[in-house]
């Protein structure tokens, strides 16, 4: 028993020190935004993927880019414009010559790769932004009636631009719900301005070092996205999180499951939201929570592991209604106003 003890104490403290040299290798080059990184590593281990929104030139590209070298992975880059067609992404099928015969040949896209920059992902119409569904839900892309299987590990992150709105395509709900969370990059304070600033019109630019041998990095990944699903969730706090969950579908919604709700209806929630989270919100939480029980030396998690996670693992998937837009609602003040109103259940 001492002995599983030790090592399960072990195992934890790899994790601990991996993520924290990450994270240090990162502030070489990312400038503040220590929030938004965490939030970023957070769902790489919980295997999920990340959407990013943020005004231009704050770092969101730089981020994607330095995180890859830092794990050594391979990293691929599309950007989204209007004419970028799915085929562009997944790859398509080529006819070729070979010792006299033609034949079609499967040519992969760049989403062939494990760590995916999705830039400006609204800039593309919506049938091109669904070429992602089935490889960021499944691990794979169909062409032509073909199967063909992604290596592991694999990570989308994808960015919006909130400004410059012409042009642009709202993702469509079923591909806002594929990411397990969505951030936001705010601009630097006047400090960290000024460190930008000077490290980056210096004559040695700051370099981010890899941590893993290139032969052991998707294994290494790969071995602590498992340790995560091992992390312990007591039945209470399942209940919990299916309660959020439940929470933010609004009363008298014809999809609304029947029964009573476990929290007392919310007034904003039923005025403001037009469709309410998925059962992947639920999964978003409980998964976020496992890795910041590891973070914090625990091998269970608690309510306020899943209260952390709660806002970028839910807001993207409120749908608002026109009035939400006309009083100027945001889905992270609801998901907040949830969350001190969940407050009894944590007992």
């Amino acid at each position: 028993m001492a002995t599983q003890v030790q090592t399960a104490e072990n195992l934890v403290g790899d994790f601990q020190s991996t993520f924290a040299e990450i994270r240090a290798e990162l502030a070489k080059v990312v400038v503040g935004h220590d929030g938004v990184i965490e939030q970023i590593l957070v769902a790489l281990f919980a295997g999920g993927h990340v959407l990013i929104e943020g005004v231009p030139g704050t770092g969101k590209t730089l981020i994607v880019r330095t995180l890859a070298r830092v794990l050594n992975l391979r990293f691929g880059r599309v950007q989204f414009t209007i004419d970028v067609l799915p085929a562009d992404i997944t790859g398509t099928r080529l006819l070729v010559e070979q010792d006299g015969k033609r034949e079609l040949v499967f040519s992969p896209g760049p989403v062939f790769t494990n760590i995916l920059l999705a830039d400006e992902i609204n800039r593309a119409t919506p049938k091109t932004q669904s070429a992602l569904l089935e490889a960021m839900a499944e691990q794979q892309v169909t062409v032509a009636g073909a199967t063909y299987e992604l290596d592991a590990p694999f990570f989308v992150l994808a960015t919006l631009n909130p400004i410059e709105m012409e042009g642009t395509y709202p993702l469509p709900e079923a591909q806002l719900d594929r990411f397990l969370f969505k951030v936001f990059l705010p601009y630097p304070d006047s400090a960290e301005m000024q460190r930008i600033i000077a490290s980056t019109t210096t004559a040695e630019i700051p370099q981010a070092n890899p941590i893993f041998p290139s032969r052991k990095a998707a294994k290494r990944i790969e071995d602590l996205k498992l340790l995560v699903r091992e992390v312990l969730v007591a039945p209470q706090l399942e209940r919990y999180a299916a309660a959020l969950v439940r929470a933010t579908i609004p009363e008298g919604s014809k999809f609304a499951p029947a029964g009573p709700a476990p929290l007392p209806p919310d007034e904003q929630i039923n005025r403001y939201v037009a469709f309410g989270s998925s059962p992947r919100g639920g999964q978003s939480l409980l998964l976020g929570a496992k890795v910041l029980a590891l973070l914090a030396g625990r091998v269970n998690i608690t309510y306020e592991d899943i209260d952390r996670v709660a806002v970028p693992a839910l807001n993207h998937r409120l749908v608002l209604n026109f009035a939400a837009q006309a009083d100027a609602i945001d889905p992270r003040s609801l998901i907040e106003n949830l969350l001190h109103a969940a407050k009894r259940l944590q007992r």
